[in-house]
């Protein structure tokens, strides 16, 4: 009955850290403090927090490289986009504050929900394999998915019966504000932590450890690595939505793949198995371009060299497996390591 207890503390405690930090985004907002480019800054940041995360499901804690991440995030984007300019023709849920929120969640998750289609339907044929074959193809399959995006009429120009082929989607309402995408970005990372905890993320991490055992064991291994891939897929669309709004127009040539390879080099370089990794390089290589942007053509170089020197010093990126929690935190400011070695022996 201590586990139960010792758990619901921690989950009271980082709900209040969340909720101050909230807070403070509301305060330096509201008063001036925090201009619309650093908004812009740390939206483009929770953006890839929500790759970064989903794409950790796969890379981490499963183990299988997979190089489409962008080719899901585009069809959440498109799709997004597509219903919300949608339902603004058709006059449902149009007028500023919450109407234009709720469209834009709305769309946002039908994006999520047709990634994770596609993350089935792609997951099936792809798990098969693994290793560097298996990078091959879903790099394949991001390359499919981005070029029969680009030849689609209705997905390009204003769209729909206004649309033309190879061109960008434009006139998309910018309905992503900081608010909404710092509540999407908690949220997201709360679900994908709490399935990684679950009987279906231990199953995941007991494949990624030995396929052959966990099979051995009565584990439907497809079952599991499919699951996973479409779990981060979905997250992906996710993602995609809210790029799609911040952004106001979409091309088809933005979800390549070396945006793609961008999104693993963070889960490396935070650490494969670690979400609070996966943030933290988030946020430390999407900011980096931003006070670096006079030497934005060398970003990718500078990804190599950090990408190298980590995987010399620390090959198991940043924060290896390691979760930060603000609990545990202040309990050992507090209380002290005696206090935490007691508390774990009960």
């Amino acid at each position: 009955m201590r586990i139960p207890k010792e758990k619901g503390k921690a989950m009271i405690v980082n709900l209040a850290g969340v909720l101050l930090l909230f807070l403070l985004l509301v305060i330096l907002r509201e008063t001036g403090a925090l201009s619309n480019y650093i908004s812009g800054v740390l939206m483009v940041c929770g953006i890839a927090i929500i790759m970064a995360s989903s794409l950790n499901i796969t890379v981490g804690y499963l183990g299988q490289v997979a190089l489409g991440g962008c080719g899901f995030m585009s069809i959440g984007a498109y799709t997004a986009a597509l219903i919300t300019k949608a339902m603004e023709a058709s006059g449902i849920l149009v007028g500023a504050g919450a109407p234009d929120t709720l469209r834009f969640l709305i769309g946002t998750l039908a994006g999520g929900v047709l990634a994770a289609v596609f993350g089935v339907l792609v997951g099936i044929p792809a798990l098969r394999l693994r290793g560097d074959y298996l990078a091959i193809i879903t790099l394949g399959f991001g390359e499919i998915i981005r070029v029969i995006i680009q030849n689609l009429k209705f997905a390009g120009g204003k769209g729909f019966s206004e649309g033309q082929a190879g061109q960008a989607l434009v006139g998309i309402n910018r309905l992503a504000d900081i608010y909404v995408v710092f509540w999407m970005v908690v949220i997201s990372v709360a679900l994908l932590y709490t399935f990684i905890r679950s009987k279906y993320g231990r199953a995941i991490i007991a494949i990624r450890d030995d396929d052959i055992a966990a099979g051995a064991s009565g584990l439907n291994t497809t079952f599991y690595k499919v699951l996973a891939f479409t779990v981060s897929a979905f997250f992906a669309g996710i993602a995609g939505g809210i790029f799609a709004h911040y952004i106001g127009s979409l091309n088809a040539a933005t979800f390549g793949w070396l945006k793609s390879t961008e999104y693993v080099i963070m889960v490396v370089f935070g650490g494969m198995g670690s979400l609070t990794g996966s943030i933290l390089a988030a946020i430390v290589l999407s900011a980096l371009p931003e006070l670096l942007r006079s030497f934005s053509e060398y970003r990718m170089l500078a990804y190599s060299v950090a990408l190298v020197l980590v995987m010399i010093f620390k090959p198991t990126g940043l924060l290896g497996t390691y979760e930060f929690s603000l609990y545990r935190l202040l309990n050992r400011i507090f209380h002290g390591k005696k206090a935490e070695k007691k508390q774990e022996v009960k």
